[in-house]
């Protein structure tokens, strides 16, 4: 892809991650309440660097990806939100792009990861016929936002050996 998309919504803008975002996504991703339900582990550097990596690489690969969440007239990240492809060990492939989501604690529980999902799944609705996410149980604040944004359980799995929901949500009619 050539020109990556920028979305906006009321109070938020997405937009490409970009290199110079690399220290409040290590920042985000060695949080631990950030991680409470990504297997409760901080990322190191490292991690959060292969994580930037696959952010970029998903729209030159796969033609969807993840934003950079800010406000408009700001350039600080709030968190990532959109699509990927994750090629999980142990879990089926979904046959469709899996919505994610993550966000500094200072900016949860502000209603920005349900406006952040909506803006995204409006963008995707013109692509996909359907996405899946996939939501620890104990994660109550993302489920919140997956049935905010129309998302319904569909099944069960195990990653990392931990329990996961599956969600999906099809393409409205």
């Amino acid at each position: 892809m050539s020109e990556l998309p920028i979305l906006a919504s009321d109070r938020l803008v997405l937009r490409p991650h970009r290199l110079a975002d690399f220290e409040r996504l290590a920042e985000m991703w060695s949080h631990p309440v950030v991680v409470t339900h990504f297997g409760g582990k901080p990322f190191n550097r490292e991690d959060s660097w292969n994580r930037l990596l696959r952010y970029v690489g998903h729209w030159q690969l796969m033609g969807y990806g993840m934003w950079v969440v800010t406000r408009p007239g700001e350039d600080l990240h709030l968190g990532d939100v959109g699509f990927l492809h994750g090629e999980r060990t142990g879990v089926e492939p979904f046959g469709c792009p899996e919505a994610a989501w993550a966000f500094h604690p200072e900016a949860q529980g502000q209603g920005y990861a349900s406006e952040a999902v909506a803006c995204a799944l409006e963008w995707a609705d013109t692509r996909f016929d359907r996405t899946v996410a996939m939501i620890n149980p104990a994660n109550a604040a993302s489920i919140s936002v997956a049935r905010r944004c129309g998302f319904s359980i569909y099944g069960e799995a195990t990653y990392r050996a931990e329990p996961v929901g599956l969600w999906e949500r099809p393409r409205p009619a």
